[in-house]
């Protein structure tokens, strides 16, 4: 039996905030209204997860980081990476909602 508390919240899209450019960061989901805490990063445009995905804001800086998460092994089938991936510091620059 799963005790966790169900902290989803419903999706948020922006004409704003599109999945147009390398470095997009999404909230993963499992169906509309399913956002929790996980988040990807597209490595392109990625036009066809607009209105499926709430965009969160993008990467600026540390591209090179980018390179270097594209270059790992990952499964076949699913994508993700054969081996846990730990970001040990991020810095938010500005509030991409803010207009």
């Amino acid at each position: 039996m799963d005790r966790r508390p169900n902290r989803q919240f419903e999706d948020e899209y922006s004409e704003y905030l599109k999945h147009s450019v390398r470095g997009a960061v999404p909230m993963a989901n499992n169906g509309p209204n399913t956002n929790g805490s996980q988040f990807f990063i597209t490595y392109g445009k990625q036009l066809h997860l607009d209105m499926k995905y709430t965009v969160l804001g993008k990467v600026t800086d540390g591209l090179e980081t980018l390179d270097e998460l594209e270059k790992l092994p990952v499964n076949e089938k699913t994508y993700r990476p054969l081996n846990d991936v730990h970001i040990k510091h991020t810095t938010i620059h500005a509030n991409p909602f803010a207009q």
